[in-house]
């Protein structure tokens, strides 16, 4: 896993905390999420981009949400999302 490879073997014990208590919610794709999915996979296409990230991305704009908890500031820094200038990546 991720968190565990960049030295932080907590993290997913931490995000399933998050879950539980309701601070972090869990949402699934709808139909325009999978278009924009699509989209956005084929516009970065040279940089990799994933279906799960593109998803992510699509579900922020969908949501009008700024903030993405990520440690992959690889894509999600370069990413230009439809609804802000630029997401704001935590940690």
């Amino acid at each position: 896993m991720l968190s565990r490879s960049r030295g932080r073997p907590q993290g997913v014990d931490a995000l399933l905390r998050s879950v539980v208590d309701g601070t972090v919610a869990v949402v699934g794709l709808e139909l325009a999420d999978y278009r924009r999915a699509r989209q956005l996979v084929a516009q970065y296409a040279n940089l990799g981009l994933s279906f799960v990230d593109a998803s992510i991305v699509a579900i922020a704009e969908r949501l009008e949400e700024t903030t993405i908890a990520t440690l992959d500031r690889r894509h999600f820094s370069v990413v230009k999302p439809v609804h802000c200038e630029a997401f704001t990546l935590v940690p």
